[in-house]
């Protein structure tokens, strides 16, 4: 018996790795391909919106703005105020929009603001980020449409 105890352990060994190896095998093929990134988040949410040239005046029968938002970061030593215009994919979408701008839309970009810091929301890079967060928590709210874009329109960061 004391001649089989290491082949038995090797044996367990080679088995035990074998399986670990096929696990993450099998999760890195075909595993969930949901990016944590928001950028690739935004383009696979709106990789159905067609982009087409659009006149002033279609676009103003699809832009909805939401001004004056006034809330605290995750830094409660600052405010951030700022106005936001959101593009939709059609007029049936922005009607819905605008139904739900007060009641969904709003608390969804202020609970985006909450969570970020001074130093995140700082340069463009940083609104790149809170656009595209804000383009993935929308979308989900909406039934007739699509969120196409978000522009910020104003931006003013403080301490106070």
């Amino acid at each position: 018996m004391k001649k089989m105890l290491p082949w038995l352990v090797s044996l367990l060994l080679a088995i035990t790795l074998i399986v670990i190896v096929g696990i993450y095998s099998w999760s890195t093929l075909f595993g969930d391909s949901k990016s944590n990134d928001p950028a690739k988040q935004t383009q696979e949410s709106v990789k159905d919106v067609s982009a087409k040239p659009m006149s002033a005046d279609e676009r103003i029968k699809v832009t909805s703005e939401l001004n004056d938002i006034k809330t605290n970061i995750a830094d409660t030593d600052y405010v951030v105020m700022l106005s936001l215009s959101f593009q939709l994919d059609s007029a049936q979408a922005k009607e819905e929009f605008d139904k739900l701008k007060d009641i969904q839309i709003k608390p969804l970009v202020n609970r985006a603001l909450w969570v970020l810091k001074p130093e995140e929301l700082s340069g463009t890079e940083g609104k790149d980020r809170l656009q595209a967060a804000l383009i993935n928590a929308i979308n989900p709210v909406l039934t007739e449409g699509k969120l196409a874009s978000v522009e910020i329109t104003s931006f003013i960061m403080t301490q106070i």
